[in-house]
């Protein structure tokens, strides 16, 4: 890594990420301007640089910081989750896309996404009314146990069943998104000193 580039170009930095978030240019266009002639754009190779340097302190954090390491897993599980979920909607034609208009191409990919965040919403609303059943017959809810519960479940999917569509036209009742259950010790926003991060100075 180059500091000294990196201090040489310091003024310049500043200068186009103030614009940038000021609004007066676009990333994009940023990009496009620093790549042309980019092996002798000092400007676009301090950004490159300033790029490794902050890889460099996250992978040195990740290294050795174990809360930061559980925390990076449990996201990528979640993404891993979420991808293999909307792949087990897309069934069609084995999830591959075979048209080459890229309009169709998006199309396509939106109407996954949109249908496979349906059934996840569809499989909240089934949780939550079963947490409300359960909390009515006097059992105890704890948020650790709700934490640990995926919204991608699959088993009771049709996916080759018979699909009635008189009912499109039908207004379903609203939803209760509220469940009487406190998961701010979860959030980190409990008592202080619950989660090591909400200690008094």
């Amino acid at each position: 890594m180059d500091f000294d580039l990196i201090e040489s170009q310091f003024r310049h930095l500043m200068r186009v990420a103030v614009s940038v978030r000021e609004g007066a240019i676009s990333s994009t266009l940023l990009l496009r301007g620093l790549r042309a002639g980019s092996r002798k754009n000092a400007t676009y190779t301090a950004f490159r640089e300033v790029g490794r340097v902050i890889r460099t302190v996250q992978l040195l954090r990740y290294l050795s910081d174990a809360p930061l390491r559980r925390r990076v897993t449990a996201a990528t599980n979640k993404v891993e989750a979420f991808n293999g979920f909307s792949q087990w909607i897309g069934f069609g034609n084995g999830g591959v896309i075979t048209d080459n208009d890229p309009v169709e191409q998006e199309k396509t990919a939106k109407f996954n996404a949109l249908l496979t965040n349906a059934v996840i919403f569809h499989n909240a609303l089934d949780i939550a009314e079963i947490v409300r059943q359960l909390q009515e017959e006097g059992h105890a809810i704890d948020p650790e146990d709700l934490a640990h519960i995926s919204p991608y479940l699959t088993e009771h999917i049709r996916r080759f069943g018979e699909y009635s569509t008189h009912e499109l036209g039908l207004v379903p009742e609203a939803y209760d998104p509220h469940l009487d259950v406190d998961f701010s010790p979860l959030r980190g926003d409990g008592p202080p000193g619950a989660d090591g991060y909400g200690q008094a100075a």
